[in-house]
């Protein structure tokens, strides 16, 4: 049987990335990701627009990379997999949500707006690569950009 959990996504950083670094050393780094999706109403002739906000959680060297390069407002391109999580309160009511694990990032910005904004991408900037190998995959395919 087929199966497949893959996503990928075009959107804006809407809050800082926050790093942790769990008990056993594993980073652990959280940011919620704005999808915009816009049509022309066929009634009004105008422009709609929706916006889907989604929770991100990236583990290990793409969680540090998230929160050494990315901020509020940076555009990215992330692939990884949708997870969904249930719980209980203390209160005894359940809930659910959906969120997505990142596996790769990459910056979706054409160029830097002014130096202030510029993306990690820029000669000054640029990140180690060596440092975001992943020894267990073709590493070369998950280069930050």
């Amino acid at each position: 049987m087929l199966e497949m959990n893959k996503v990928m996504l075009i959107g804006n950083i809407t809050r800082d990335p926050e790093l942790t670094y769990l008990t056993n050393g594993n980073p652990l780094a959280k940011f919620g990701l704005a999808l915009n999706e816009s049509w022309k109403n066929k009634q009004t002739g105008e422009w709609d627009k929706k916006t889907c906000f989604v929770d991100v959680t990236a583990w290990g060297k793409t969680g540090e990379f998230a929160a050494k390069y990315l901020k509020k407002g940076t555009r990215i391109y992330l692939e990884g997999k949708l997870n969904f999580s249930t719980w209980e309160t203390q209160s005894g009511e359940k809930r659910s949500k959906l969120d997505v694990t990142a596996e790769r990032i990459q910056f979706a910005e054409a160029k830097a707006k002014d130096a202030d904004n510029a993306p990690a991408s820029t000669p000054q900037q640029k990140p180690d690569f060596d440092a975001y190998k992943r020894p267990d995959e073709n590493w070369a395919d998950d280069l930050p950009f």
